[in-house]
């Protein structure tokens, strides 16, 4: 039985990937490649912040971006008990140096738990995706960055489903976790394929996936 799960997990894992990489080479027929957001003013960007070292590297990265990446809508999981307060500290001290600074928190339920199992993965992250289509369908921002909580899958795919329905084009990039050397975390493998810009911070990571961005370390 428990064999059978995990057979019935992967072939619909498949056939979801399979939906989202039609639907981005649809939205990118569509647009044209060449979309860029925000090219006549502020770029809405939705963040998606992971627990632990996560949310550390994204607050970085945030952090090194400039001022026209405003508003920030940050999303984390509801079992997330620390992310909230450090995005809080980083946005305070931000808003001491630009009055129109405007980010929002917002949480859906977590997408897979760490060592969780695959069939119960998929269940949990078709309720992830419950919960993210409405939230980014309302929010509509110009970019999704994310580094590699399973949270930032459904918010990606949700984010496609916008430019598939001609509403909006949604450019999402990627920045695999610096603790990964030579292997991708399961949503870096995942988002391979439906990312418009995929970056790593280590060499053997680009050799084997050439599609990759090296810029050396980035946070």
């Amino acid at each position: 039985m428990a064999l059978l799960l995990v057979v019935i997990s992967v072939v619909v894992t498949a056939v979801f990937l399979l939906i989202l990489s039609i639907i981005r080479v649809f939205v990118v027929l569509r647009n044209g490649v060449e979309y860029k957001p925000g090219q006549k003013g502020f770029v809405s960007v939705l963040v998606v912040a992971g627990s632990g070292g996560h949310t550390t590297e994204i607050i970085r990265l945030v952090g090194s971006l400039s001022q026209s990446y405003n508003p920030r809508h940050y999303v984390i999981a509801d079992t997330d008990k620390m992310s909230e307060e450090k995005i809080r500290a980083f946005e305070e001290e931000l808003e001491k140096n630009s009055s129109s600074s405007q980010f929002s928190i917002h949480r859906i339920p977590r997408s897979r738990e760490v060592r969780q199992s695959w069939s119960s993965s998929l269940l949990s992250s078709l309720n992830a995706l419950k919960s993210s289509i409405p939230l980014v369908f309302r929010l509509q921002p110009d970019l999704v960055l994310c580094n590699g909580p399973g949270t930032c899958v459904p918010l990606c795919a949700a984010g496609l489903l916008l430019g598939i329905l001609g509403l909006k084009r949604v450019l999402i990039v990627y920045v695999e976790s610096i603790c990964r050397v030579e292997t991708l975390s399961l949503s870096g493998k995942i988002l391979y394929y439906l990312s418009d810009y995929f970056f790593v911070q280590w060499p053997p990571l680009k050799k084997n996936h050439p599609k990759a961005i090296y810029l050396g370390r980035l946070v």
